[in-house]
């Protein structure tokens, strides 16, 4: 069969043939690849540089996707690090780890939206005691995954939405998602316009988190006031340089979200219910289908906030 072979971190996957897979544990179950999103945790192990990748090359790329077992039903799976990806024909996948979808719905959308919107439902669901009427601040929220924080953080009660991003055009048409102020990132605005937020999603970490995490908290009226700044992701750099002034000067909570700090059996449960939005249509996704034999060439293009899903 033929798959997307990662053959070294420095470049992109190959679509080369390899053996097909067999099951070999009980709750094993081979599938039927019909959809798999290129997401940044896709990328980022690919390279081996996620900090939840394992193994060396040569490896499957992908780490999410939609497909149909031998049984016949049409199942989303996650795949943990050290299981094949799911950028192939086929793969092999633990029961456990996958949820039942309807026959009807669109593999490509599901592909496309359950691995971006899981960010920020997990952060408000799992991480925060997140509840409905709080106000939210989104850091990167033009990118694909903050685009559905917008929509996420609305679709579970959040009163306001702010949402900042550095393209101005994608940042205007957030409105129109749920967003009820945007406002680019160097904007002298935002600290007044996020002064008295209860939780900002973080999706730019690094020194640009650190200058607006400054701003918002020198613009408090109650430093006692909560806030939970929830780290979702680095798009500016890992490394943020905070001042230990920060921390005791205002009632901030730095708090993490991702695998390892929501566990395996935290996000499966979570599943579900979100499948259930996006198969309603709940939330808006833009992607754009390619083929997986193109996998090198589209691996490299950039994705302009939509989300490349490739098929078999």
């Amino acid at each position: 069969m033929k798959a997307a072979v990662i053959t070294s971190f420095d470049h992109p996957p190959r679509y080369t043939e390899i053996g097909e897979p067999v099951p070999e544990m009980p709750g094993e179950m081979l599938v039927e690849v019909l959809a798999a999103g290129l997401h940044h945790i896709t990328r980022g192990r690919a390279a081996g540089a996620h900090y939840s990748s394992t193994g060396r090359p040569p490896l499957v790329a992908g780490v999410d996707g939609v497909g149909r077992g031998t049984e016949g039903k049409l199942r989303y799976f996650v795949q943990a690090p050290d299981r094949m990806g799911t950028m192939a024909d086929k793969t092999v996948i633990a029961l456990a780890d996958s949820i039942e979808l309807p026959g009807d719905c669109d593999p490509v959308t599901i592909a496309a939206a359950m691995n971006p919107a899981m960010a920020s439902w997990l952060a408000l669901r799992c991480r925060v005691p997140f509840q409905a009427v709080q106000s939210v601040l989104i850091l990167g929220a033009t990118g694909s995954s903050g685009n559905m924080a917008v929509q996420v953080a609305r679709h579970l009660g959040a009163e306001q939405v702010i949402a900042a991003g550095r393209d101005e055009g994608r940042l205007a048409r957030l409105r129109e998602l749920g967003a009820t102020a945007c406002v680019t990132l160097g904007d002298a605005r935002l600290g007044e316009l996020a002064a008295e937020v209860d939780v900002v999603l973080d999706f730019v970490w690094g020194e640009p988190a650190v200058l607006i995490m400054e701003t918002v908290l020198r613009r408090r009226k109650d430093r006692g006031a909560p806030i939970t700044w929830l780290h979702i992701g680095s798009m500016a750099g890992d490394i943020a340089p905070l001042p230990g002034a920060l921390l005791r000067g205002a009632n901030v909570e730095i708090v993490g979200s991702g695998h390892g700090s929501v566990s395996h059996r935290a996000i499966l449960s979570e599943l579900p219910a979100l499948a259930t939005e996006i198969v309603r249509g709940t939330f808006r996704i833009d992607a754009r289908v390619a083929p997986l034999s193109g996998v090198e060439q589209a691996w490299c293009e950039a994705s302009h906030g939509t989300r490349l899903v490739f098929v078999p």
